[in-house]
């Protein structure tokens, strides 16, 4: 392959991944019209790689492209977040239940250090780390699934997640459930317990989703 054409490759993708990023940190908020010309005079680009970039992002889910009308950020609704919620628990539950019967005794040794971060997080009330920490233990257990298009579909589920205004673990007393069925899990995959891994893991998502509907609910009510 000629050195000239991964130039442009690498640049309509570097720029999907900086606008990704002011989505998820809604610094573009859903619903937001992409002034396409006054992002490529912001990126110093012609519209031809942003355009490309877009195409990417509606891809994934993350922009709408309207015919004669534009594109706009996404916009989640309720209904969409009980779908896509519904799908991960089962994409998650099956991810759970896969690597019950075959995780390696070393796997096992970094999900289990990976607890211990969500357990300190936990009892520091440092939300931020209890995140990163929640990422990484179900990055791994799909990992370990060694299933690539099973990581694939639930990484795209998961951008069209965070279009989300709201948080799971702001939710009054989330942090400390998400803890216990953390722990439950790993109870279930320590034990190699397949069926009652998948299980755990498909509430603990659901449960999410709940916290996630309440913290709307109370700023709805609150507006």
């Amino acid at each position: 392959m000629k050195a000239s054409r991964i130039a442009p490759l690498a640049l309509y993708q570097e720029v999907a991944e900086r606008l990704r990023e002011r989505i998820f940190s809604h610094e573009l908020p859903p619903g937001t019209w992409v002034d396409e010309q006054a992002l490529a005079e912001h990126y110093g680009i012609s519209r031809t790689p942003l355009r490309e970039a877009l195409k990417v992002l509606a891809s994934e889910g993350l922009v709408t492209l309207k015919p004669r009308r534009g594109c706009y950020v996404t916009e989640i609704s309720e209904r969409d977040l009980d779908e896509v919620f519904s799908v991960m628990a089962l994409l998650e539950g099956e991810c759970a239940r896969t690597i019950a019967g075959r995780a390696t005794d070393r796997q096992l040794d970094e999900l289990k250090a990976i607890h211990a971060e969500l357990e300190r997080a936990a009892a520091a009330q440092d939300i931020e780390g209890f995140f990163e920490a929640n990422q990484s233990f179900h990055r791994a257990i799909q990992e370990f699934t060694d299933n690539h298009w099973l990581l694939h579909v639930i990484e795209d589920l998961r951008k069209v997640i965070k279009l989300s205004r709201h948080h799971s673990l702001f939710s009054e007393g989330r942090l400390e459930q998400s803890l216990a069925e953390h722990r439950a899990i790993l109870g279930a995959l320590t034990t190699r317990d397949a069926a009652s891994a998948e299980s755990l893991m498909r509430a603990h998502i659901h449960s999410g989703r709940e916290a996630v509907a309440r913290i709307a609910a109370a700023k709805t009510k609150a507006a």
